[in-house]
């Protein structure tokens, strides 16, 4: 979920995640042309068989997840590097596409249990343009305000410079450190690694920290900013400092640099978004990946769960799946990884021990999603705005005695949500500093997303919520900790230092847990696999 809660690629099973390894110097060349095989396990022996009711041959590329990174992986492969991968396979353990995009739609309401939306960059555009969604796109009004809770009070952040002198979730005092601050009047860079929480406070001070990051640290990776790196998190933010000195004089380098060197011209396709906003599509996220897949056809695998991978003489890989016709094998001459690091440890540990030690040590903590709706008579008349609930939603502060990480105000966001009358709320709870949830009952979570709401948004005598959706899940987003970057540098070198190139790992933890950082990453990782392939493999 985006910005509020953009609990980006909730993960909590084998069957998707995203990640990338790049490879590195001197990939073997292949020896000799070699086919694709997929063969059928029948008792101990193994049966020829084909892929499409086509010619048997090596597949270009298996990316191992039917996710949102391994399906955009694939259309990017497709749509911009054909001439050298042709034949892609993607394989997914579920029985259906998407991973934990998961999109519900029952009497009359349509909501999302795993991320809510995405910022309509141009990646994720042109991945939806190309998959055929663009009069399908919807997009939030640029001007909804967001809200923070301070105070026992639902205060709106500024959403442009103009607001900044006037906005009253920080103090006239907090607003003055701020700027000095900004500009570089502060203690210098202390030299190691900083937390979100160190660099923040040090660059900006406490209320800055308390009443805008912590939320938004809770709201994007459900995370502790007393852990998460700065540099791993939110690196284009770290960067500036690095870059100009101080935040602001990155950010006028930056503006510089990108003078100097003309974009590109934009795709005449895309639509174009006003102002800040986020982004869906008409029937809900889950539109995309089932696109895609359709775009695919039948080179998507539903109920593929892969059991190993071994390296080949001539270079390429053997991967074996537990299928619903039996044990099939698949040779292909690059793999990409797209499912969680965890998964992904085990699988890879037969290869590379080293690798499979620092994957197995990325973190993901548990995330529920609570869906409820009220009558509209239940929202407290001061949270209305002309009569109506308006905004993108509101975050809570861990330090404000709210369990509740934050909430979407869903059938505001978007039209066709909700019945007439009803507003739909989509709340979330637990995360790294909030673990018990795995304990509590779905009547619970409910409870005490009921109470919170009562405490600031919600008449305190409304009637019970209609519940529509509980989700638990275990291990939702992967936490960019101190240390993070050393973690995947140390899986990427032991696969090139073991020799095997050609295996990528693609998605959040690699590129970021926001739905628009997986889509962005998959076009990476295509380029990538692009020059792999370009450069060592047989055409």
């Amino acid at each position: 979920m985006t910005a509020l809660i953009d609990l980006s690629l909730l993960r909590s099973s084998p069957s998707v995640s995203p990640f990338s390894i790049p490879h590195h110097q001197h990939p073997p060349r292949f020896r000799k042309p070699f086919k694709l095989r997929c063969s059928l396990a029948e008792g101990p022996t193994i049966s020829s068989s084909k892929i499409d009711g086509g010619e048997s041959s090596i597949a270009d590329c298996v990316i191992v997840g039917g996710g949102i990174s391994g399906l955009c992986i694939a259309q990017a492969l497709a749509t911009k590097h054909r001439d050298v991968a042709s034949n892609v396979i993607v394989t997914e353990a579920r029985d259906r596409v998407g991973g934990n995009i998961t999109t519900v739609e029952r009497d009359g309401y349509l909501w999302e249990e795993g991320p809510n939306s995405f910022q309509p960059s141009d990646p994720i555009l042109t991945m939806a343009v190309d998959s055929g969604l663009k009069d399908d796109l919807v997009l939030g009004d640029p001007n909804a305000p967001r809200f923070v809770l301070w105070e026992g009070k639902l205060r709106p952040v500024p959403s442009k410079p103009t607001d900044l002198p006037f906005f009253d979730l920080m103090s006239i005092a907090g607003k003055l450190r701020a700027g000095f601050g900004a500009i570089g009047i502060r203690p210098p860079p202390p030299g190691y690694e900083e937390s979100v929480e160190e660099f923040v406070r040090r660059n900006l001070g406490a209320e800055v920290f308390e009443r805008f990051i912590e939320p938004f640290c809770s709201g994007v990776y459900a995370g502790d900013p007393s852990k998460l790196s700065m540099k791993a998190a939110f690196g284009r933010v770290w960067k500036l400092e690095e870059i100009g000195g101080s935040i602001i004089g990155g950010t006028f380098k930056t503006i510089q640099e990108r003078n100097k060197t003309p974009k590109p011209p934009r795709d005449p396709r895309l639509p174009k978004p006003k102002g800040q906003t986020v982004g869906s599509f008409r029937k809900g996220l889950t539109m995309l990946p089932e696109a895609i897949a359709n775009s695919l056809g039948s080179n998507v695998k539903l109920s593929w769960k892969l059991s190993s991978i071994t390296k080949l003489g001539n270079g390429g890989y053997n991967l074996t799946f537990e299928t619903p016709e039996g044990m099939v094998s698949l040779q292909s001459r690059s793999v990409v990884m797209t499912i969680p690091s965890h998964v992904a440890s085990n699988l890879l540990h037969p290869l590379s021990a080293a690798a499979a030690d620092a994957l197995s040590q990325f973190y993901y903590p548990p995330v529920a999603s609570v869906t409820v709706s009220y009558p509209k008579e239940a929202i407290r008349k001061e949270c209305l705005i002309d009569g109506e609930l308006k905004g993108f939603g509101q975050l809570h502060p861990r330090s404000q005695g709210i369990e509740t990480l934050g909430t979407i105000y869903s059938s505001s966001l978007f039209p066709n949500r909700a019945p007439s009358g009803r507003v739909l709320l989509l709340n979330y709870i637990g995360g790294a500093t909030n673990t018990g949830i795995l304990s509590k009952t779905e009547v619970e979570l409910v409870e005490a997303v009921d109470r919170d709401l009562r405490k600031m948004l919600i008449n305190p005598n409304a009637k019970d919520p209609l519940v529509l959706g509980v989700r638990v899940w275990p291990k939702a987003i992967p936490q960019f900790l101190v240390g993070h970057l050393d973690l995947l540098d140390t899986a990427k070198m032991a696969l090139r230092d073991s020799g095997f190139h050609g295996m990528f790992l693609g998605g959040n933890y690699v590129s970021g847990v926001a739905l628009g950082r997986c889509v962005e990453g998959a076009y990476e990782v295509a380029a990538e696999v692009k020059e792999f392939l370009s450069q060592y493999a047989y055409k």
